[in-house]
């Protein structure tokens, strides 16, 4: 597993990545986390609720999507994908979100870290 954080970005515009239906999915994604903080031992993913009540785990096809799409300051990790349902047993997420743009309003900061 790879931990880091991203170092470039564009702003965002609200809107999702396009990708086709049929598209297959990437062997490896990036993984946003929590910060980690002073002893800690594990990463934490970081999860999202949807408007519709659902837990949502954002993925990236890349690191660079994920720091176009979350911003320069988020935390992340790299796993294979077949990882994912090891992650949904612990973490509780019910839908998984391929290259979605965070809203500038939701993304870390310097000041998060």
């Amino acid at each position: 597993m790879t931990v880091g954080s991203g170092d470039t970005s564009t702003p965002a515009n609200g809107t999702a990545a396009p990708h086709s239906p049929h598209a297959p999915f990437p062997p490896v994604v990036y993984v946003p986390c929590e910060p980690l903080r002073e002893g800690d031992q594990d990463l934490t993913v970081e999860v999202r609720p949807t408007r519709d009540g659902r837990i949502a785990l954002l993925v990236y096809s890349s690191l660079e999507r994920l720091v176009d799409c979350c911003g320069p300051y988020q935390p992340w990790t790299e796993m294979p994908s077949t990882s994912l349902e090891d992650i949904r047993l612990t973490s509780g997420f019910n839908l998984v979100l391929l290259d979605l743009e965070v809203p500038d309003e939701f993304r870390r900061t310097e000041s998060d870290l």
